[in-house]
């Protein structure tokens, strides 16, 4: 009697385990740090509008919170600067020579420059010296360049309260021209908030960078009309006029040259270039957009390394 032997078996091969990445998905987990789509990256930042006001402010009252003056050192600082410009290019280098009006000319000038470059200086620095935060926690980059504009926007705020005051005490005449500084100022603060964000970027992976801010800022300050007037620069034959363009398309310059219109009696007398709200509303728009969309293409980068 024979017996039947069951056929050999084939070996059971274990199952491949899944990826790290197969694992994930099946879970609904994403990477953390990935750039979300463009809606969704300004749906986050929106969400988290209470942090950057917070964050500003904190970082407001912490600036002098050692000095005895405090606060007061907002605006104790422009107007220390236009003191010091008054007496170099207004009486030695005699910038004033032909410019009604010089003392509310300079210290708007320089209120003004004090809001764009601090800006500029600052959102430089903004990521790659909050490192810690960046790598620590998830939430939308943008916050830090652009709380350090708000903060600005904030102590801008303050001092133009006392630029009011200082031109009511040169004589100055409120008029319907002051409610043009209103939208002056919003334009300001987008183009501000653009430049910042695109030096954010380029600061985080080129520290050196904000060594070289103030040179050049520094540049850009004097070619911005700040303590001369660009119109009488204009009149003259001998520039090229190349060089003539780029005094006149120079956004700080522009925004400048529109904050002295509204509150300046010699400069409200006159009317104001035509060029100067098309190019003042086209730089917001161009630096703001421009600069958010260039941030916003490198979410991913911040903190490694």
């Amino acid at each position: 009697m024979t017996t039947a032997t069951a056929p050999p078996t084939a070996p059971v091969t274990p199952a491949t385990p899944p990826t790290a990445a197969q694992l994930a998905a099946a879970h609904g987990l994403t990477l953390s740090g990935a750039r979300p789509s463009l809606p969704r990256y300004v749906a986050e930042l929106w969400e988290r509008r209470h942090f950057v006001t917070a964050y500003a402010t904190a970082r407001m009252q912490a600036t002098y919170s050692t000095a005895k003056l405090g606060q007061v050192w907002h605006l104790v600082t422009p107007l220390l600067n236009a003191a010091v410009y008054y007496f170099i290019f207004g009486l030695v280098m005699r910038a004033s020579h032909g410019v009604p009006d010089y003392v509310p000319f300079l210290i708007t000038g320089v209120f003004v420059w004090d809001f764009i470059g601090s800006s500029v200086n600052a959102g430089t620095r903004s990521v790659h010296s909050n490192l810690g935060l960046v790598r620590a926690l998830h939430f939308p980059r943008a916050s830090l360049p652009l709380a350090t504009v708000v903060q600005l926007f904030q102590q801008l705020l303050v001092t133009m309260g006392a630029l009011v005051i200082l031109l009511l005490a040169f004589g100055q005449t409120p008029g319907p021209s002051w409610l043009l500084a209103v939208p002056t100022l919003l334009l300001m603060a987008v183009f501000a908030a653009g430049c910042a964000l695109v030096m954010a970027r380029i600061g985080s992976k080129s520290p050196d960078v904000s060594q070289l801010m103030p040179f050049v800022l520094r540049t850009w300050m004097y070619s911005s009309g700040v303590m001369w007037s660009i119109d009488q620069m204009l009149r003259t034959d001998h520039l090229p006029h190349w060089v003539l363009m780029v005094l006149q398309l120079n956004p700080a310059a522009v925004y400048i040259d529109l904050m002295r219109f509204c509150l300046i009696d010699s400069f409200t007398a006159h009317s104001l270039p035509h060029h100067a709200w098309p190019v003042a509303i086209g730089w917001a728009l161009l630096a703001g957009a421009g600069g958010f969309v260039y941030f916003w293409k490198a979410e991913e980068e911040y903190g490694r390394g």
